[in-house]
């Protein structure tokens, strides 16, 4: 979808004036690295000096209105550590979030029950304005496999109560895992009914897979949700999110849904991103409109930026500029090795104009990747060390072939792994050599359920089933959606490997054990109104040793 930058919200949009100084003296980003103008961009972004507060310090007795309006949350689970988050902001649809620009001294702790009756670790950090008043807290010395619960504290007021868990000891058996998978929550298309059932759910960690805000504008009603006129300040979020203010706020607002809090309070997180955290169907410098590359790159800034402050994430994600390392790697003892990608920070540009094409020499071309070649090296490199039973991949858009009709020649989507072939015959080709049995990918962006069996080649039907592929629906985006969309025969009939479809919204649960795994794939009936229920709407199996999916 193509967005005009002649409208309103483009024309008020406004980057700081630090940004704009360091913008004059940049072109593309691989002048960045270059010329060092990265570490100036990220200063005037703003960040703390390191080893000093950078503001003075606020007198939490002066805090009259409870901070912990946005939750809390948790992420990335270790064997020994978790990270715990929060942020603070007694108004949070205000651009300071109702604080002074002033570090605030909150203190956490982390207890083996819900009560805090067994508390096992305790400490203080500081919310600095300069990351909005974000907390990130990574709490060592934990024991392995273990649930905890933490909160924390400011003045008088105290957080919600979070649950997390940390990951088994690095060489332990580990019998079991279950985790949630979900993507794609446009705040305005549908209520998040499917988190409030999510919340409830007995999980050990869930994968968000992208697309935790959306940047297009946000009327007073909410969209879809219609809300009473007057519900959301006028014109506050009716705007295109380019600035880091705009996506500041846009993480409030979608942060203030209670089913949302509930999931992160109930759950650790891992996430990645995919485009709409930034930008439609951006590819890595290029933007979807034409803006200047320097333009792009302050709006990738702030993007960037805006999300590491609102995630779970660890230090090592912390952004630099218009970069972020957001790739990593994580085991849960030696039953998981979980590789999360990033397809979007380093592809190259979509072939002939992007959306549901022809293949053909351009899109073909072996120098195209959608991981970058520094990425591919260390998710093959991780494969060649991997002892762990399961391999999985989370990672954002489709991986396997989609054509779009069993009659040739068939379109494929430009914006997935059909749009770069060649990328994915050397992912595949570096699972193959590394030996890896039990493949599985989990995707995202497409706002359906899919469940797919991975072709060593798409060609040849008959050729080996090399993995499995997961794709979960959306949570809200697209609205209310429907069990058979439009072209469920077309895609159906066209791609044999296929071996579910369904267009409503939810959620997928996978459950990893030494000898398989089982998917369910979740839906609810709908979105634009609450209280719709939870229905299984398929089960599969894939066992370790011989991939590919079956009914359960």
């Amino acid at each position: 979808m193509t967005q005009d930058l002649t409208a309103p919200h483009a024309a008020r949009s406004s980057h700081a004036p630090e940004l704009r100084a360091v913008a004059r003296h940049i072109g593309r980003r691989r002048f960045l690295t270059a010329t060092g103008a990265a570490a100036a961009l990220a200063f005037a972004v703003g960040v703390p000096g390191a080893g000093t507060a950078a503001a003075a310090e606020l007198d939490t007795a002066r805090l009259t209105d409870d901070p912990f309006t946005l939750g809390v949350a948790s992420g990335d689970p270790y064997p020994d550590s978790v990270l715990l988050w929060t942020r603070l902001a007694p108004v949070p649809y205000q651009a300071d979030g109702g604080l002074p620009a002033r570090r605030v001294t909150v203190e956490w702790e982390i207890a083996l029950d819900a009560r805090f009756r067994s508390v096992v670790r305790r400490g203080k950090a500081d919310a600095h304005p300069e990351f909005h008043h974000t907390v990130h807290v990574e709490v060592g010395g934990l024991a392995p496999g273990r649930v905890y619960h933490y909160r924390f504290r400011a003045g008088r007021f105290v957080s919600p109560v979070g649950r997390t868990r940390t990951a088994p000891a690095p060489r332990s058996r580990a019998a079991g895992l279950t985790f949630g998978v979900v993507s794609c929550q446009r705040y305005d298309q549908g209520y998040y009914t499917a988190y409030r059932h999510l919340a409830q759910e007995d999980l050990d960690v869930v994968f968000h897979l992208g697309d935790y805000l959306y940047e297009y504008a946000v009327n007073d009603v909410a969209g879809a949700r219609a809300y009473p006129a007057g519900t959301l300040p006028s014109g506050l979020f009716n705007r295109e999110t380019v600035t880091l203010e705009d996506y500041r706020l846009r993480y409030a607002l979608y942060k203030s849904d209670p089913d949302l809090r509930a999931a992160h309070a109930a759950h650790p997180f891992v996430v990645t991103w995919d485009d709409h955290e930034t930008e439609n169907n951006y590819a890595d410098d290029t933007p979807e409109n034409s803006v200047p590359p320097e333009e792009f790159l302050l709006r990738r800034a702030s993007a960037y930026r805006a999300y590491w402050e609102n995630m779970p994430l660890r230090r090592p994600q912390r952004p630099e500029g218009p970069d972020l390392k957001l790739y990593r790697r994580l085991h849960w003892g030696r039953l998981a090795q979980f590789d999360v990608l990033d397809t979007r920070q380093y592809r190259s540009n979509q072939a002939y104009g992007d959306g549901w094409q022809y293949p053909g020499p351009e899109s073909e071309n072996p120098s195209r990747t959608l991981t970058g070649a520094a990425q591919e090296r260390w998710l093959l490199d991780g494969w060649r060390r991997s002892d762990a039973v399961w391999n999985v991949v989370p990672q954002q858009v489709t991986f396997s072939q989609r054509l779009d009709t069993p009659t040739p020649p068939a379109k494929v989507s430009m914006d997935s792994w059909d749009g770069y072939p060649a990328s994915r015959e050397r992912v595949l080709a570096g699972a193959q050599a590394a030996g890896v049995e039990n493949l599985m990918v989990l995707t995202g962006d497409v706002h359906v359920h899919y469940g797919f069996d991975i072709k060593r080649d798409f060609a040849d039907p008959g050729s080996k089933t090399v993995g499995t592929e997961i794709v979960t629906t959306s949570v809200t985006s697209g609205g209310n959606g429907s069990e058979k969309p439009a072209n469920w025969d077309n895609l159906t009939a066209a791609n044999p490997h296929m071996r579910f479809y369904s267009g409503l919204r939810g959620y997928t649960t996978v459950t990893l054990g030494r000898e398989r795994a089982r998917a369910d794939f979740k839906t609810v009936s709908h979105v634009t109104t609450q209280g719709a229920p939870l229905t299984a709407a398929a089960s599969f199996v894939t066992e370790a040793g011989d991939p590919g999916l079956k009914p359960a």
